[in-house]
């Protein structure tokens, strides 16, 4: 068996472990909080494959895209400029420390306050604990990059901007890309966190408002499915990924 083979069935190993492991227990016990895994599973159906689908789940993404989108574009932006200005690194470099330890509930009636309880307030979330990770990897990603081949590019008069978009970012993108990664499982985490609060429709509000009504099957097939939207979101990432810097993870295993 390749390694590759094995990887993919230990990747599904465990869920399909847990699974088994919830229905075995959840048949023989009184529990009113543990639902039966079939019971669920109808009403995952029921929920999901619907016009909630449209009403809850469509929402959920959008601001969720927006928010990561967002985030994406000004922590890079703001990264490659202090990676490639020492003293800029310098001065954001305690304010990123700052902001990024304020965890996202703490900030929230702020947002409220400043955006109402509109999509831009969950948007703006989001883009807020999001944008540090994204940020600091990129900066340190261009401050890593080798001063040798940046010399190189000075000593054939490259233009700077062309030394940054050939020879600075190509270098810089794995760490770029593992702080998107870091911010998008935090994106997820968030946008529940963000529909909690004043909120009409999104997977967090119907987990919440199940919660409340004690419909305890409703709100676990709501926690599937945010289980779900964060394994595809990473499946997808890990495509992109692969499609983007694919040649820098080969070049490492042909050097090992």
């Amino acid at each position: 068996m390749t390694k590759r083979k094995l990887g993919t069935i230990l990747e599904f190993a465990v869920p399909v472990l847990l699974v088994l492991g919830w229905w075995a227990i959840s048949v023989t016990s009184s529990s009113f909080y543990l639902t039966p895994l079939d019971v669920v599973l109808v009403e995952f159906k029921n929920n999901w494959f619907s016009s909630r689908f449209v009403t809850d789940v469509l929402p959920s993404l959008w601001r969720l895209f927006a928010g990561f989108g967002l985030s994406c574009l000004i922590g890079v932006a703001v990264g490659v400029i202090a990676g490639s200005v020492w003293w800029i690194d310098k001065l954001l470099e305690p304010v990123a420390a700052f902001f990024r330890a304020v965890p996202a509930p703490t900030i929230l009636p702020f947002a409220v306050v400043l955006f109402g309880i509109g999509d831009g307030m969950k948007i703006f979330l989001i883009v807020f604990v999001c944008v540090w990770p994204i940020m600091l990897n990129t900066t340190q990603g261009f401050a890593s990059v080798d001063r040798t081949m940046i010399e190189t590019a000075r000593v054939f008069r490259i233009s700077r901007r062309r030394t940054v978009l050939r020879v600075m970012l190509p270098s810089a993108l794995p760490r770029i890309f593992a702080g998107m990664r870091t911010a998008l499982g935090l994106a997820v985490i968030t946008m529940v966190i963000s529909e909690l609060i004043g909120s009409t429709n999104g997977i967090g509000f119907f987990v919440l408002q199940s919660q409340r009504s004690f419909a305890l099957a409703d709100m676990w097939s709501g926690i599937i499915l945010l289980g779900i939207v964060g394994y595809v979101l990473n499946a997808l990432f890990e495509f992109i990924e692969r499609r983007v810097i694919g040649w820098q993870v080969e070049s490492k295993s042909a050097a090992a």
